[in-house]
């Protein structure tokens, strides 16, 4: 009787300069039970990303064509650029019994919400308004106008927090990871995550009838 719970699908949201990127690199590194679904986007590599590795970089064409192929779970636009999440990796890496992580936007979130009821929704955020300008302001890797979309960009993606499961505060960075695992893994207990060794153990039982 396989008593090894499925994938779980889990998506990490947050305002940008949060640490979100951090968040999801340490999990992978401490625990050997998470794939990261790397997501295609039409935004210009930053220095040091590889296609293939953080991001898998198309033209605006190419995305659009993977649009109409349907091979995206799900895509949006923010600020200016595509970023969608490719079907075919994710459904492996569930099967073969992963936790797959996908870094991306609220709309991209609620979409995939809509799509797969059991998807676990975190949003990460900072411990105050000033410490994301500050993180913002100091990652220096933006311009000014950019940094200013961003914080005016968090104000409208508060509005939605609510709709995800749970609130991650990224204060101390090791306590953040810790408290993200914890909550993931619980979600491995639930009984709809549970179904088929559920099933084994009933037919198990009528033996005793």
């Amino acid at each position: 009787m396989n008593c090894r719970s499925k994938g779980i699908l889990l998506v990490i949201s947050g305002f940008a300069g949060t640490g979100k990127g951090t968040l999801v690199q340490e999990l992978l590194k401490r625990y050997d039970n998470y794939a990261l679904s790397v997501s295609a986007t039409t935004r210009d590599p930053r220095p040091g990303e590889e296609d293939g590795v953080h991001y898998f970089f198309k033209t605006k064409e190419e995305f659009e064509q993977m649009i109409q192929e349907k091979k995206l779970i799900e895509y949006a636009c923010y600020v200016g650029n595509y970023y969608g999440t490719p079907k075919e990796y994710v459904q492996e890496q569930l099967e073969n019994g992963k936790d797959v992580i996908l870094e991306i936007e609220i709309q991209g979130a609620l979409k995939i919400k809509e799509q797969f009821p059991e998807t676990l929704l975190l949003f990460m955020v900072p411990p105050s308004a000033q410490v994301l300008e500050d993180r913002l302001r100091g990652r220096g890797t933006e311009t000014e106008e950019v940094v200013q979309k961003r914080l005016r960009r968090a104000v409208e993606e508060a509005e939605f927090i609510e709709k995800y499961d749970y609130l991650i505060v990224n204060d101390d960075l090791d306590t953040c990871i810790h408290e993200a695992h914890e909550i993931i893994q619980s979600q491995h207990h639930r009984v709809d995550q549970r179904t088929e060794f559920l099933s084994d153990l009933k037919q198990q039982l009528k033996r005793f009838l």
